[in-house]
C-alpha cells in the first residue's frame, strides 16, 4: 500500500514524500528511520477509503494532566513518569520510559509512539526541552485540549437531540409502512368504494411491500452500505464538503471553525517558540483544501518579509477583528497569545451560532417528522371516514 507523508526533516523544515509500506505503522518507521519527525500519514488509494487498523485509547489529555501534577510535587520526569507505570500498567508509558533509558529526549520518545501522540504535542515539548520547562509546555497542551473539547462537547450535546428526533421518527414511519399500511391494504382490497387518490397511492406501496418486503429491504440495505462506503471514500467526502462551503450562511460558519481551529493550533506552537512559517506548515491539515491553499499564498508573502496580520488577511484567513488584533499583537511582540484570544471570539461565535440553530432546528425538525407521521395515518383513515359518510 502507498501512503503520502507529512514531516520534518532534521533542519526542521515541513517536507511531503510518500512511501510504499504494508501499513501505516510501517510507514511511520520507514520515516523515522530517515530521521524525519512524522507529522501525518495519509493512506493512497484503498488506504485511504478504509480504517487500516483501530487506534488504541491512550488518554493523552489525563497523562498530561497525572505528569504535570506529579512534576509540580517535585519529582523528576523519570520518577514520574515511573509512578504512572506503577499506577497504570500500559505499554505506551513502558515504550517512553524505555525510550528515556536509552538516552533520548522526552520529545523524541513521544515521536515512536505518533499514533497517541499529536504533532502539536511532539512539537510543543521539543520546544520546551531547550529550556527545561517541560510543565509550561504540558500546561499549554492541557489548556489547548480544554477549549478544543468545550467547542466539541457544545457541537456534540446540540446534535444529540436532533439525531434521537430523527431515528425515533424513521422508526416509527418505518413500521407504519412496512407493518401497519400493507394490513390496512388488504382490508380495503375488497371494497368497491372508489378511494381517495392520495390513500390509494400509499395503499399501492403498502400492498408491494407485503408482496415483496425482502427485496425492499435488501434494497434499503445496500442503499445504506453504498452510501456508508461512499462516506469512507475520501473524494467523495471532499466533494460533499466542497457543495457546503458554497452555501452562504454555512460556508461562513465552517470557516469561523476552521479558523478558530487554526489560530489556537497556531498560538500553541508560537508561544514554544516555533517559527510562524513551521507552524503554519504544522497545522495546515487542520484547515480544508481550499484554505490550505490560501495558507499557502500567506506562507508566500511572509517568506516575501510581509507581516503575519497582513499576509493573512489578504489571505482571507483573518476578519476585520482579527487583523486589528494581529497588528496589535505584532507591535507588542505577543503574536501567540493574541492568536489564542482571536481563536476564543471565533469559538465563542461559534457556540452562539450552534445554540441559534439548535433553537430553531429542532422544533421544526418535530413539525417536520409530527406531520409526516400524521399524513401516513390520516391517508390510512381516509376511506374509513369516505365510508361512514356514504353510510349516512
Amino acid at each position: 500500500m502507498r501512503f503520502s507523508l507529512k514531516a520534518v526533516n532534521a533542519r526542521q523544515d515541513v517536507v511531503a514524500l510518500d512511501l510504499e509500506a504494508a501499513d501505516e505503522g510501517a510507514a511511520r518507521e520507514t520515516a523515522l528511520r530517515q530521521g524525519l519527525s512524522v507529522l501525518t500519514v495519509r493512506g493512497l488509494g484503498l488506504a485511504a477509503a478504509l480504517p487500516l487498523r483501530a487506534r488504541s485509547a491512550f488518554p493523552t489529555t489525563l497523562f498530561s494532566i497525572e505528569l504535570l501534577a506529579l512534576l509540580d510535587a517535585g519529582l523528576n520526569l523519570v520518577e514520574a513518569l515511573q509512578a504512572l507505570a506503577e499506577k497504570r500498567a500500559d505499554a505506551v508509558l513502558d515504550d517512553i520510559l524505555r525510550s528515556l533509558n536509552e538516552g533520548l529526549p522526552f520529545s523524541q520518545a513521544l515521536a515512536r509512539r505518533p499514533e497517541h501522540f499529536s504533532a502539536l504535542y511532539i512539537a510543543t515539548i521539543r520546544s520546551s526541552e531547550r529550556t527545561g520547562n517541560v510543565k509550561e509546555a504540558l500546561q499549554r497542551y492541557i489548556a489547548y485540549e480544554e477549549e478544543v473539547d468545550r467547542v466539541r462537547k457544545k457541537v456534540v450535546l446540540a446534535l444529540i437531540y436532533p439525531t434521537i428526533l430523527i431515528v425515533v421518527g424513521s422508526l416509527v414511519l418505518a413500521f407504519l409502512l412496512f407493518y401497519v399500511v400493507p394490513r390496512f391494504a388488504g382490508v380495503y382490497e375488497g371494497l368497491s368504494t372508489e378511494l381517495p387518490i392520495f390513500s390509494r397511492l400509499l395503499l399501492a406501496i403498502g400492498s408491494f411491500v407485503k408482496a415483496h418486503g425482502l427485496l425492499v429491504l435488501f434494497v434499503l440495505g445496500a442503499g445504506l452500505a453504498l452510501a456508508a462506503y461512499a462516506l469512507l471514500r475520501e473524494g467523495v467526502r471532499a466533494s460533499i464538503a466542497a457543495r457546503m462551503w458554497r452555501i452562504p450562511m454555512l460556508g461562513e460558519r465552517m470557516r469561523v471553525y476552521q479558523l478558530a481551529r487554526f489560530y489556537r493550533s497556531a498560538s500553541m506552537l508560537l508561544r514554544a517558540g516555533i517559527p510562524a512559517l513551521r507552524a503554519f506548515d504544522m497545522v495546515s491539515g487542520l484547515l480544508a483544501v481550499h484554505l490550505r491553499q490560501r495558507l499557502q499564498q500567506a506562507r508566500t508573502m511572509l517568506e516575501e518579509g510581509k507581516s503575519i496580520s497582513t499576509a493573512l488577511t489578504a489571505a482571507g484567513l483573518a476578519t476585520a477583528v482579527s487583523t486589528r488584533m494581529l497588528a496589535v499583537g505584532e507591535r507588542g511582540g505577543q503574536m501567540g497569545e493574541m492568536m489564542d484570544r482571536i481563536a476564543r471570539i471565533y469559538d465563542d461565535e461559534t457556540a452562539r451560532t450552534v445554540d441559534a440553530f439548535t433553537r430553531v432546528f429542532e422544533p421544526l425538525l418535530m413539525a417536520v417528522l409530527g406531520l409526516a407521521v400524521g399524513l401516513v395515518v390520516v391517508l390510512m383513515y381516509m376511506p374509513i371516514f369516505e365510508l361512514a359518510g356514504s353510510i349516512r
